[in-house]
């Protein structure tokens, strides 16, 4: 990359904000909101996203390989992760409006052995031609005897870790371009 588009890709990604809280916590339920400015378009930020497996942590995937993960963008498509016959359906699509927003349904990680309830939206706003604002929201209900506001702290975090990996993904490709 030229020095002079560095900078400015630099001073670009710079200008990017985060904003993450647990919305709301108590003892059957939680939510979460993660918002993010990445220096890519809309429907740029929503490819990378269904490109799941690019992007997302081996750490928090059942067989230790994000290679293996996949969404499927249709009403009643997976985001499932298989590995060979090893197999996992994370989460299933409810919702879809292309390049905009995907709602997803189901309990991530261990949360899918609590018994719970989850609902997850990912959209993609534009802001500008070459801007656009990624929203992550997730909300689970249920019954933990412990109380689900404990695993609120430990789900936002690993939430923000995987909005983190996505917009690196995206800032890396402006430089490598």
């Amino acid at each position: 990359m030229k020095p002079k588009y560095f900078f400015t890709v630099l001073l670009t990604l710079l200008g990017m904000t985060t904003q993450a809280e647990v919305i709301n916590a108590n003892h059957n339920g939680f939510q979460l909101l993660i918002k993010q400015e990445v220096p890519v378009s809309q429907a740029r930020a929503y490819q990378q996203f269904i490109r799941i497996s690019e992007w997302w942590h081996s750490e928090h995937t059942w067989f230790g390989n994000a290679k293996a993960l996949s969404i499927t963008p249709e009403v009643g498509g997976c985001f499932c992760e298989r590995n060979g016959k090893q197999q996992a359906l994370h989460m299933t699509v409810s919702y879809v409006v292309p390049e905009q927003e995907i709602r997803m349904i189901g309990g991530l990680g261990p949360l899918q052995m609590l018994g719970v309830q989850g609902g997850m939206s990912w959209k993609f706003n534009a802001i500008s031609p070459t801007t656009s604002e990624i929203i992550l929201h997730y909300q689970v209900t249920g019954y933990m005897p412990e109380g689900l506001d404990k695993l609120a702290p430990i789900v936002d975090k690993v939430q923000q870790e995987q909005v983190a990996r996505l917009v690196s993904t995206l800032e890396q490709q402006l430089v490598n371009n």
